[in-house]
């Protein structure tokens, strides 16, 4: 007797797991258990993962391979066209496997013979795990092909399947009991260290560029939840660092959504409140001989960091890059042509850290400061440097800031200042819509 657990959340659905076993009980080769674990969660394309949890004798763990060895004559090639030709997403090579499957169906009740086999069970195991199949078997069946999905409903209605899908409504059922009672499926726990009650201090540093979506309603609620579950405090930081982009009403409809979010901040700043600062610490970090002015053009540029190169302004001297972060202030001709770059690494096999942009001359009004500034900071340097003067103590960003963290990290000790702990959290992701803000605009 062996029990077949089946992750009830595994992507995808286990079913191809589920109907063999079901099958198997029914032809009398083998015996076993199967169930829905809820809250169990399996994921990848291989057979192992797709066939869930198999455990024999409570210790033993083993795949869809130990079921198909217990059915007479296997499943055969039908197996891999199951897993290789249904179990993808990529919608033409899928297109072009249901067409083949139709034309097989065409003058045939089952895959194989006269009556129901296990190739049946893994080939409807495969279609029923399927988003974009049972997507298209509503909304456009006729597409699909009548014969497959004639076959599809008549093996939906066997005897093993049935079985399958009740055991799946049970476990369902006693899943949504629980959450009624106050179960929660989710956590907002990541691990974080250095945990005092009463001094956390987080921030969500929205840019003022365009309007919130539901990704940064997700690092805005995370960020709240952290601060207020250890009685700490919330910053609400505009990053305001690019007057090319920004505007006041952005700013007004961001925090017109964190209030219809129900957050509220305890304390809300701008980038641009730090420009003088910010503006000193590059030239600590000119004078230290950590950046340097550089009026390599862009693609110039852009190509000499993917390859390692150096520039050819790495190695000027203090008064010069002085000298020419003047004129970038100062916006004149040559200014506007330069930034200033940290001197870091120019081969580093993290791209981040080959000597990144950390200012830039951009000659037009802002909508805070007006005229009084014609140099921005990038968010590379202003992150790490504002979260320090403003006592954040752990900094939550999203898994695409992963390869900049060291990058956050460097800035402190040259300048002096307080370290921040920082920790990733997933993007949010949906199928069939942007949460890109440079896509939505």
């Amino acid at each position: 007797m062996a029990s077949l657990t089946l992750a009830q959340k595994g992507n995808p659905l286990p079913y191809v797991a589920g109907a063999l076993a079901e099958f198997a009980n029914e032809a009398a080769a083998g015996s076993y258990i199967v169930g829905w674990q809820e809250g169990a969660s399996v994921r990848g394309a291989d057979a192992a993962a797709n066939a869930a949890l198999v455990r024999s004798d409570g210790q033993e763990v083993v795949g869809e391979a130990a079921i198909v060895a217990e059915l007479p004559g296997g499943i055969g090639a039908w197996a891999e066209f199951a897993r290789e030709r249904l179990g993808g997403s990529n919608f033409r090579e899928l297109d072009a496997a249901l067409a083949e499957l139709d034309h097989h169906l065409t003058m045939r009740s089952y895959v194989e013979g006269y009556a129901p086999t296990a190739a049946d069970a893994a080939l409807w195991g495969a279609l029923r795990a399927s988003a974009i199949f049972q997507r298209n078997l509503k909304v456009k069946a006729d597409a699909l092909g009548g014969s497959l999905v004639r076959w599809y409903e008549h093996i939906s209605a066997q005897p093993f399947v049935q079985r399958l899908a009740a055991a799946l409504a049970e476990a369902s059922a006693a899943g949504a009991k629980k959450t009624k009672k106050g179960v929660d499926q989710g956590s907002f726990d990541l691990g974080l260290e250095n945990i005092v009650d009463g001094a956390v201090v987080t921030r969500f540093p929205p840019e003022p560029s365009g309007y919130m979506h539901v990704g940064h309603a997700k690092a805005a609620l995370l960020n709240e939840y952290v601060a207020r579950s250890n009685n700490g405090r919330l910053i609400v930081r505009f990053d305001d660092t690019n007057p090319e982009k920004e505007k006041v009403e952005f700013e007004q409809t961001i925090t017109e959504d964190l209030q219809l979010l129900g957050i509220t901040a305890d304390t809300v700043s701008h980038s641009s409140d730090y420009f003088a600062q910010l503006y000193e610490y590059a030239v600590r970090l000119i004078e230290l001989g950590l950046a340097y002015v550089d009026d390599t053009d862009q693609e110039t540029m852009r190509a000499e960091r993917g390859e390692g190169i150096a520039s050819r302004c790495r190695d000027q001297s203090v008064e010069d890059n002085l000298a020419r972060f003047e004129q970038m202030r100062q916006a004149t001709e040559l200014g506007q042509k330069c930034c200033l770059r940290a001197k870091i690494s120019v081969d580093n096999p993290n791209k981040a850290m080959r000597d990144p942009t950390i200012y830039r001359c951009i000659p037009k009004p802002h909508h805070r400061t007006g005229t009084q500034w014609s140099i921005y900071p990038t968010y590379d340097f202003t992150c790490p440097v504002v979260d320090s003067l403003e006592g954040v103590t752990h900094a939550l960003r999203s898994m695409e800031y992963r390869d900049r963290n060291p990058l956050y990290a460097w800035f402190f000790a040259p300048l002096g200042l307080r370290p921040v702990s920082i920790t990733d959290f997933s993007r949010m992701n949906f199928v069939y819509t942007l949460l890109s803000k440079r896509k939505l605009q």
